[in-house]
């Protein structure tokens, strides 16, 4: 018989297992290969798994039959979000050596890159099978890389980014800016790193580097500006101001660039930078690229519209937020319905928006916007919960938005 802790693992429900844990479980149990548990997480890319696992005092060091440890084995596994959980748990316990061992590992993989260090590991020969994935556990993405029946993601480059900066390892600005652009791709692991490293250091001399980018003639690296300028102005606000220091330099800096601005991906991320922070004219900034031909752009428009808890304070825009909601593009129509579904502002023209969405392909759109009009008490939530499809429950360790038509029919039978 299965073990229901090696079970619940292996079958990525974190929630179960915690619940398994709580009730007594060890965390430090094998499966009938002698593989820990923490190992099987690994090896599954689960970083939600781990996590539950590293809270119950599972040993990220434990010393395995093949010199490897869980985080080293993290480490090769390419994945950043996962090695940084591991490292976490692990950092006050290293010793200098094991630190110069981990780096080195690290270090290693990113130099000849996933697919080469998986045929060395593995000996396996033939062609390489590559995949794109989100990973759950960051939302950052990833190239799967599998050789021989071994995977591994292709963010080595963001797991040594990440370790350097554990270990206190300041690379330069350029150091970083060459692993992001390399990439070329906003969305990977391996930029996300690089930025989130460089935002963290809340400085001068990132602030100062960043804005040199910004009319470099190479789009890319406009791009990592523009991104490092919005993570810059989210890092750690101050408690009591709950101002981030470069918040008002960062408005100055992307109103007249959201103007000037001519590459859509660029201009998404200027955009994107604009709605973290407050002041009136991003409103008219945003509305005058409504209708940009690029959807990454459009998508951008509704978090630019400013609104108390109840109202929108711009005269046109529900009527911006319908006609979005109309987008040829699924990406802006999700966008609009994630604005909407959660305000409490539902007149009937919001819900009327809502409503629109009970047919989208998009399942978590459907029932997103099954949950708002539960909360307005509007009755086409019930007609819309039938159009939500199964959902798997075990999948979603918090249903608010799942019964929130259940709650509508208790209001409305009193």
């Amino acid at each position: 018989m299965t073990d229901p802790l090696i079970e619940a693992v292996r079958a990525g429900r974190a929630h179960i297992v915690r619940e398994i844990l709580w009730a007594g479980a060890d965390p430090e149990t094998t499966d009938a290969d002698g593989v820990p548990v923490l190992c099987l997480a690994v090896r599954a890319f689960d970083g939600h798994v781990a996590d539950a696992l590293l809270e119950a005092d599972a040993n990220p060091l434990r010393p395995l039959p093949d010199g490897s440890t869980p985080l080293r084995r993290a480490i090769t596994s390419g994945n950043a979000g996962l090695t940084a959980s591991m490292f976490i748990h692990a950092a006050d316990r290293l010793t200098k050596e094991e630190r110069a061992d981990l780096l080195t590992c690290a270090r290693h993989w990113c130099e000849i890159g996933a697919e080469s260090g998986l045929r060395h590991a593995t000996g396996a020969t033939g062609p390489a099978e590559s995949r794109r994935i989100t990973d759950r556990y960051s939302f950052t993405e990833y190239d799967v890389i599998t050789l021989g029946g071994v995977s591994v993601y292709d963010g080595h480059s963001a797991v040594l980014t990440r370790l350097e900066a554990g270990f206190g390892v300041r690379r330069s600005f350029d150091d970083l800016l060459a692993r992001a652009v390399i990439r070329a791709d906003e969305r990977h692991a391996d930029w996300r790193e690089a930025t989130a490293v460089l935002a963290d250091r809340l400085d001068e001399e990132t602030w100062e580097a960043a804005m040199a980018l910004r009319s470099d003639p190479d789009p890319l690296r406009r791009l990592f500006a523009a991104d490092l300028v919005r993570l810059l102005t989210v890092r750690d606000r101050p408690i009591l101001s709950g101002v981030c220091p470069f918040e008002p330099r960062a408005l100055d800096a992307l109103l007249p660039w959201a103007v000037e601005e001519t590459h859509a991906a660029v201009l998404a991320a200027v955009l994107c930078g604009l709605t973290e922070l407050d002041d009136p004219r991003i409103e008219e900034v945003g509305l005058a690229h409504r209708a940009h031909p690029d959807p990454r752009v459009r998508m951008q428009v509704p978090s630019t519209l400013r609104r108390t808890r109840y109202a929108y304070t711009h005269p046109e825009a529900l009527d911006v937020l319908a006609a979005l909601a109309r987008d040829p593009d699924a990406g802006v129509r999700a966008t609009v319905c994630e604005q909407l579904y959660a305000f409490e502002g539902r007149g009937p023209v919001v819900a009327d928006i809502l409503a629109a969405f009970l047919n989208e392909d998009d399942q978590l759109v459907r029932i997103k916007a099954v949950s708002g009009l539960a909360d307005a008490d509007d009755p086409r939530c019930v007609e819309g919960a039938r159009l939500i499809g199964p959902v798997d429950r075990m999948e979603w360790p918090d249903t608010w938005l799942l019964d929130a038509v259940s709650r509508y029919e208790q209001r409305r039978d009193g």
